[in-house]
């Protein structure tokens, strides 16, 4: 009798714990964005509804979650934000699209970002993000959109992002990166207009071992 009381146990509470885990999960990434959250100045008060009490983040406004409660999106586009992005949201697994261009957000690009295997789009354009693109960026296999324009980023566009054969549009304007343009993979199909104005970026006719490792930083 003990015995049967004791299975029965453990499969009610193997079965609550599997029924769980996608709201624990869900828990986690809405604790990764209430970090950024933490971490932004929001005059206009668009962060209003992200609420970490809540058991997961597909309430909150500018967050888009899929059937698992998964976060999928943040669209936080031209939403007069300012602050810094946070290493925390490496840890959004399915995320698919970061829309945070058009604010005043400053500071680096956490190299955290390479670990979003799901996401195709990073938009973080007209903002005023300074240091390097992290060359862990190139792990993002199913990336297609990178716009990074009209920043203040510096150093050399990394080659790593030469072999995401998804990526489709890259643009870099308006930075001050140095080196020379990448030619080969996703980069061929790349127009030039796209890393214009960044005076120390030399044209892809130097490309080289030579012009890529002179003193750029």
């Amino acid at each position: 009798m003990a015995m049967g009381i004791s299975v029965e146990f453990i499969f009610f509470t193997l079965t609550l714990t599997l029924s769980l885990l996608p709201l624990i999960s869900a828990n986690s990434e809405g604790d990764a964005l209430y970090t950024l959250r933490r971490s932004l100045s929001d005059p206009d008060n668009v962060l209003q509804s992200w609420d970490p009490t809540l058991v997961t983040p597909c309430t909150w406004f500018h967050i888009t979650c899929d059937q698992d409660n998964h976060v999928t999106r943040v669209d936080l586009g031209n939403s007069n934000l300012s602050g810094h992005l946070v290493p925390e949201l490496g840890n959004l697994a399915r995320l698919q699209y970061l829309e945070l261009y058009k604010n005043s957000i400053q500071g680096k690009i956490p190299a955290e970002l390479g670990n979003l295997n799901s996401l195709i789009s990073l938009d973080l354009y007209n903002n005023n993000i300074s240091g390097i693109i992290p060359p862990a960026l190139g792990k993002l296999k199913s990336l297609v959109f990178l716009r990074l324009n009209d920043n203040r980023l510096n150093g050399q566009i990394p080659r790593e992002l030469g072999v995401i054969s998804s990526l489709k549009v890259v643009d870099v304007s308006n930075n001050n990166l140095c080196g020379t343009i990448p030619t080969t993979g996703p980069f061929e199909h790349i127009p030039l207009n796209n890393f214009e104005n960044n005076p120390r970026l030399e044209g892809p006719e130097l490309q080289g071992l030579a012009a890529y490792d002179t003193n750029c930083s």
